[in-house]
């Protein structure tokens, strides 16, 4: 399926030079974000994954739905001050700016497999910082699925060492 053809792009947002993809207009047609998220599945269906971790907010978006196929439990990334319970944070930088993620200290166990999943991969500054944390936990990264990975901005260098999966590539 060409996804590709429901992504709508939006000059100059969130400012001036960024060529946003939106994903909203894939996920309103029901079979076609239906056929992303299987497409994302199948690539972590042989990795044995016990919890699926999205940052927020469209990472939920997109893992939730994968957490469920998988039937793997589910740990929200969040920005500082969302999550009621003890949390460890990073700092990170975005492809325009900065910022700080958390997760709860009790999400991840020991040994757990987890599978990280975002709807986009820019310069890898949020994954980053959420394979850090998973990893601090004592998590294994076992993969880590985009729906949308922007090439030109070369985030994948930063994750070199985790097997990844693309629905899309934007060069």
């Amino acid at each position: 399926m060409d996804f590709k053809s429901y992504i709508k792009i939006v000059e100059n947002y969130p400012k001036e030079g960024i060529r946003f993809k939106d994903i909203t207009t894939l996920m309103q047609d029901g079979k076609v974000y239906k056929a992303a998220i299987d497409e994302m599945t199948a690539y972590a269906q042989d990795k044995n994954v016990d919890v699926v971790v999205g940052p927020e907010a469209r990472g939920f978006v997109v893992g939730c739905p994968i957490a469920y196929a998988l039937e793997a439990g589910f740990v929200p990334v969040r920005k500082a001050g969302k999550l009621p319970r003890e949390v460890i944070s990073v700092d990170y930088g975005l492809e325009y700016g900065k910022d700080s993620l958390t997760i709860h200290k009790d999400a991840i166990q020991k040994g757990q497999r987890v599978l990280i999943a975002d709807d986009l991969l820019a310069t890898g500054g949020t994954i980053e910082a959420t394979v850090k944390m998973v990893e601090e936990l004592g998590g294994e990264v076992v993969g880590i699925a985009f729906m949308i990975e922007l090439g030109y901005l070369d985030g994948r260098t930063k994750l070199d060492k985790y097997d990844i999966f693309s629905l899309m590539t934007y060069n």
